[in-house]
């Protein structure tokens, strides 16, 4: 009887330490010191044994074996998905797994400045990884890719980054925005080309409603537009044909919410401020007082 009591203990000893074993592999990282981060890949068609093979070999888990008894005990080897995620030793299985099994992957911050025109947005995600140079100035449209902050995974098509610009953009200018445009007999590019212009020209929505006013009443009247940052504007009258750049929400609202106003010219001083003007005469003394410098 006490024979077989030792062997139970034995046993029992055994298959604690065992347990123990892989309760520590599964729930502590394999360096809780690690402060590094790596994306890590998963490739489309990887089941439990490929991505837990992977994870160990790039240092990230202790043992792949473990991995897979986890995914499986908790079922969601099934739902391990495809794409690239930021990955650290510092973390246990159970939070590599949740990771990848909720299709977190990693994104990139791409910010686009209000005013930026399309080789800017190019350039800035080609210089982001996420596109070769050119592959959005082939698809997309200036003026419609709205200004923000954008988080892209690695693997997102170009016509799927554009896209993302395309539904953001729609989700800015929405329906009441349009019905106002459309009540104007005004079309939506118009609109975006006219606060593709206001973009370039002045900075503060005041500002920019009142330029607004001054550049509306200027089409209507069939005067030149006269817009610096669209020399087109001084050879030929009405609009230029597109957007300059691609305008951010204060001065699209200022093109479809202009203020009306005695002003017909207006010019930018050097400190960035605003010089508006009702007639010629005063806006030829303003640009010799603010651009020439003359007392």
């Amino acid at each position: 009887m006490m024979r077989e009591i030792l062997i139970l203990f034995f046993i029992g000893f055994v298959l604690g330490l065992i347990g123990l074993a892989v309760f520590n592999g599964i729930f502590e990282p394999k360096d809780l010191n690690d402060i590094e981060f790596k994306v890590f890949s998963i490739e489309k068609g990887w089941g439990a044994k490929e991505i837990a093979r992977n994870l160990e070999e790039q240092g990230l888990i202790k043992n792949d074996l473990l991995f897979r008894i986890y995914v499986m005990a908790k079922g969601i080897s099934s739902d391990l998905q495809a794409g690239d995620y930021f990955l650290s030793s510092s973390m246990n299985i159970p939070e590599i797994s949740q990771k990848i099994a909720s299709g977190d992957v990693y994104k990139i911050k791409v910010t686009i400045p209000e005013g930026f025109n399309l080789e800017q947005i190019d350039s800035r995600l080609a210089e982001s990884g996420l596109i070769q140079e050119g592959e959005i100035l082939a698809i997309a449209q200036e003026g419609f890719m709205f200004p923000d902050t954008y988080y892209f995974s690695l693997r997102m098509t170009p016509e799927e980054i554009n896209k993302i610009f395309l539904d953001n953009f729609n989700e800015k200018i929405n329906s009441e925005l349009k019905e106002e445009i459309s009540r104007q007999h005004k079309t939506l590019f118009e609109i975006i080309t006219m606060a593709s212009l206001i973009e370039r020209e002045v900075r503060t929505i005041e500002d920019k409603k009142l330029m607004a006013g001054i550049l509306w009443k200027r089409l209507a009247t069939g005067m030149f537009l006269q817009v610096d940052a669209a020399p087109i504007t001084y050879q030929e009258k009405g609009l230029p044909d597109r957007p300059i750049c691609n305008p951010g929400l204060d001065s699209i609202l200022a093109a479809v919410y202009p203020e009306s106003s005695e002003y017909w010219f207006y010019l930018s001083a050097p400190d960035g401020q605003t010089i508006f003007s009702k007639t010629l005469a005063e806006h030829e003394f303003n640009i010799e007082k603010y651009l020439n410098n003359k007392p």
